[in-house]
């Protein structure tokens, strides 16, 4: 069973619905226990940094995910949330990777918003998946370049596209809306 973290944000209905599509089972929760027994975890979302983390804090899930052993996979405001702050609202976000989350600049382009693809992907959250495979973006933050970054993307500044840490990886872009290059990642990570 997959246990997907709900905490108020969006985007968590077309999570699961993509995991269907992969007949694999799937549950919308913020249960403790379930979460912890679940044989892999992915935390979405589509919201701001602040309210989001302020709803997993009064849950006590903050205190949760960076405890988690099995495979846990973060998306978009997942990853941003997994990063050590943001600068969304000033928020103190999980820690799990070493990194911080910046605003893009340039306003006139802001959010990146569609299609790209990759530089310097590495390891098995991207096998059979080619750096010219374009994945669906859409944020205004992003998590600067860290030694945890597996992935990088280039809008107005190089970024990381994803990340991985012992047990978690997250990506910035949406596996659940990148057709096919998205639904092999999510494979890849069901295979983990």
């Amino acid at each position: 069973m997959i246990a997907i973290i709900k905490y108020n944000a969006g985007n968590i209905r077309s999570v699961q619905n993509a995991l269907h599509r992969l007949n694999c089972d799937s549950i919308i929760t913020d249960n403790h226990e379930i979460i912890a027994k679940a044989d892999k975890v992915i935390f979405p979302g589509v919201g701001e940094a602040a309210s989001a983390m302020s709803y997993i804090q009064n849950q006590g899930i903050d205190q949760l995910i960076p405890t988690l052993k099995q495979p846990v996979l973060g998306i978009c405001l997942g990853l941003q949330l997994m990063c050590t702050s943001s600068e969304e609202g000033n928020t103190q976000c999980l820690g799990i990777f070493d990194t911080s989350v910046k605003k893009f600049t340039n306003h006139k382009i802001v959010p990146h918003m569609g299609w790209n693809n990759f530089e310097n992907i590495q390891g098995g959250l991207f096998k059979q998946i080619d750096k010219n495979d374009d994945m669906y973006f859409v944020h205004s933050y992003y998590a600067e370049i860290s030694t945890d970054t597996i992935a990088t993307c280039n809008y107005i500044v190089p970024f990381s596209a994803a990340l991985q840490k012992d047990n978690f990886y997250a990506t910035q872009f949406h596996p659940e809306k990148s057709a096919n290059f998205g639904e092999q990642l999510l494979k890849n990570f069901l295979e983990l």
